[in-house]
């Protein structure tokens, strides 16, 4: 097993060296300050569905949001009793983006609460949108494009994705915008969205040699300030259009990510191993069931008897010892050389969970 591992590991040092990462603009590396989205929630009623909608009884509080919807409208109901069933209370849920100003429009989300099974078709009556702060900042109606499917008969019903969810592409419209004058900003602040001392020095390099002077300053591993004034532009606008498409390299951690479920192993190249030795091998058990006939003799009394005869053995997988993992070897070699030996995906996820655990696997470990 130490030769095949070794052999495999030569094969593949060819296609697995390191490489420098890629330039990146500082765009895609931070967050500014104050230049963020606000969630925005609501509670509305969604109509004409194809007798799919809330069941009444289950469901109250359509049968209210519904009454009180009509009573706006002049309609009233007080006291009447009404079960339609093309009729579910969802909620709605968007996103405003930085600097969206009054008018322009948003995606939004639509999701029952109910006992509805689909809200395909269906029509959102305008439908207040507030944010944490309880104001209403966008106002949401349309019609819902739903990603699933719903059929049912007599006997059987079957569903596709998930029809009780859907989306309305610039569904809402803004009505009120975020106080925010991001022109009398001195200073902005750039928070990296993976922090890194190495990555932010780097960022303030490239900043103060692209205006020429010391305009920015990093003040720990995830963050990086800008002086406005300092950089001589018009306006913050104009800085952070200059310094946002930057390339700057960015250094990452090591790090191995795992998911157990679907057998799934992503690494980056930069992840070393010490000299380790690795034995893997396991149990099989097998029983075999073989019962035996007994007969009487002929024209004697007696029964046929069934007499059971089970069969267990035990057999333990046996390889050529300890296969040696050299010092400095990338993980990306080892996986390749695991893949050359067969082992399977989970197999080799308990390997790399042993290799961490003796304290050879150089690099942060995150299962899933």
């Amino acid at each position: 097993m130490r030769q095949i591992l070794a052999y495999a590991l030569c094969l593949t040092m060819v296609w697995y060296s390191t490489a420098l990462a890629a330039p990146v603009r500082i765009k895609d590396l931070v967050e500014f300050d104050g230049v963020r989205g606000n969630d925005l929630v609501g509670y509305g009623l969604v109509v004409g569905l194809n007798g799919t909608g809330d069941g009444i009884r289950n469901a109250p509080f359509t049968e209210e949001i519904m009454s009180n919807l009509l009573e706006r409208l002049g309609v009233n109901v007080t006291g009447e009793q009404f079960r339609p069933k093309n009729v579910a209370a969802v909620f709605v849920t968007a996103t405003l983006p930085a600097f969206s100003r009054a008018g322009s429009q948003i995606d939004i989300t639509v999701s029952a609460i109910g006992d509805a099974k689909s809200l395909l078709g269906g029509t959102l009556v305008m439908t207040p949108l507030t944010a944490a702060d309880g104001e209403i900042y966008a106002v949401a109606q349309g019609t819902i494009i739903a990603g699933g499917a719903e059929a049912s008969g007599d006997g059987a019903s079957v569903v596709e994705g998930v029809p009780t969810a859907g989306v309305i592409p610039a569904g809402a419209r803004v009505e009120r915008e975020i106080a925010f004058d991001f022109s009398t900003l001195t200073t902005i602040r750039m928070a990296l969205r993976s922090p890194d001392f190495t990555t932010a020095g780097r960022i303030e390099q490239a900043v103060n040699e692209n205006f020429g002077r010391a305009v920015a300053v990093m003040l720990d591993a995830g963050t990086v300030q800008l002086d406005i004034a300092a950089t001589r532009m018009p306006s913050p606008a104009h800085a952070i259009g200059r310094l946002e498409n930057i390339p700057v390299e960015p250094q990452r951690k090591a790090r191995v990510v795992v998911d157990q479920r679907s057998g799934t192993i992503v690494m980056g190249d930069d992840v070393r191993i010490s000299r380790v030795a690795v034995s893997q091998g396991g149990l099989t058990l097998r029983i075999q069931e073989d019962p035996i006939v007994v007969q009487p003799n002929p024209f004697s009394e007696g029964e046929t008897v069934v007499v059971p005869r089970t069969t267990a053995t035990l057999e333990e997988e046996t390889g050529n010892g300890l296969a040696e993992i050299p010092g400095g070897t990338s993980l990306s070699e080892v996986i390749a050389g695991l893949n050359a030996l067969g082992v399977s995906p989970r197999d080799m996820i308990d390997i790399l969970k042993s290799i961490k655990a003796a304290g050879a696997l150089h690099a942060e470990f995150v299962v899933r």
